[in-house]
């Protein structure tokens, strides 16, 4: 997941100062790179990478920086790079797998401006937005929003509400999502295909909204993740093929391989109910209790029905975690 840093967006894409009610160099200054090192015995080293590379949003006074998790996750070793040149080391301070955020501590001072919140109920389709990647107006895009809704990630990860913004930031990983009034309305995700009336697609970004953030800042700051029960975590991905919902893979050594859930299996049942999409599937074993309870499945392989009972797990215990350097 190492991203090159040749490339910058034409003049007319770049934001200007008259397009921004606030300082544009302090919005710009406000995003950091993040390159991260993963130990190659890592969970997620296979398939997320063991260099990842991408950006982080200081978001309070002390420098503390909020990226994607999926960057930092079993991080052995992570670097923070300033517009100005400085590099400092980084911490991962939490990772939390609900949200999908990442909080990092830098290891010295940056002295850079911090991004205040805004809320995703400010912004409305076809508003103007600005996606910012570290490295200065080159790397910044003027945007718009084109959808707010849900979205289901195959990974077992939900957000009740996502931001989409079209055209598409290439490097969009931990990118700041900021409003023309320099506030911060999300965290960039994915790059995804944005659906046309027309029936054409165009390429866009999924951001995660602050908003979510907010109510468990706090308990990631002091204890590193959020408080309460932690959801249960089968390890398969889920897709929709032909009206089905069937499962287009399985995490090896996890809950459902374990429990002989196999790839192409059709699920037709999750803990006594008909799921209606991908989403629900999740949903349904999410609101049984925390990682540990037992999850029935109904599954339809080559034409025949099987039940099976799939005890989940705490996905965050495979994780490795990270070292005060």
């Amino acid at each position: 997941m190492s991203e090159s840093k040749n490339w910058s967006f034409p003049t007319n894409l770049q934001p200007s100062a008259q397009d921004m009610t606030c300082d544009l160099d302090h919005v710009l200054d406000s995003v950091v790179s993040v390159r991260a090192e993963i130990p190659e015995d890592a969970f997620t080293a296979s398939f997320l990478g063991t260099e990842r590379s991408g950006s982080g949003v200081v978001i309070s006074e002390d420098g503390l920086i909020l990226t994607i998790g999926y960057l930092i996750t079993e991080a052995q070793s992570i670097w923070l790079t300033a517009n100005n040149g400085t590099v400092i080391q980084g911490h991962t301070l939490a990772y939390d797998q609900a949200t999908g955020f990442g909080l990092i501590q830098p290891l010295g001072r940056l002295k850079l401006p911090m991004l205040p919140f805004a809320s995703m109920a400010s912004t409305e389709a076809d508003d103007d937005v600005f996606v910012i990647a570290s490295g200065g107006r080159h790397h910044a895009l003027k945007a718009k929003v084109v959808g707010k809704r849900e979205f289901a990630g195959n990974w077992e990860y939900v957000l009740d509400e996502a931001i989409f913004t079209a055209p598409a930031h290439p490097h969009w990983s931990g990118a700041a999502l900021v409003d023309e009034f320099g506030r911060l309305l999300g965290i960039g995700s994915l790059l995804v295909q944005e659906a046309r009336e027309e029936g054409q697609s165009l390429q866009g970004n999924m951001f995660v909204p602050v908003d979510i953030l907010k109510p468990i800042l706090e308990d990631l700051k002091k204890y590193g993740k959020a408080s309460g029960p932690t959801r249960p975590w089968l390890g398969l991905y889920v897709a929709e093929s032909d009206g089905n919902l069937v499962v287009s893979g399985i995490t090896e050594g996890g809950p459902a391989a374990k429990a002989g859930v196999r790839p192409g299996d059709v699920i037709i049942n999750v803990a006594g109910g008909k799921p209606t999409g991908i989403a629900d599937v999740f949903r349904r074993y999410w609101s049984l209790g925390a990682a540990g309870i037992e999850v029935p499945l109904t599954l339809l392989r080559k034409g025949s029905r099987s039940e099976i009972v799939v005890r989940s797990a705490e996905r965050g215990a495979l994780l490795k975690k990270p070292s005060l350097h």
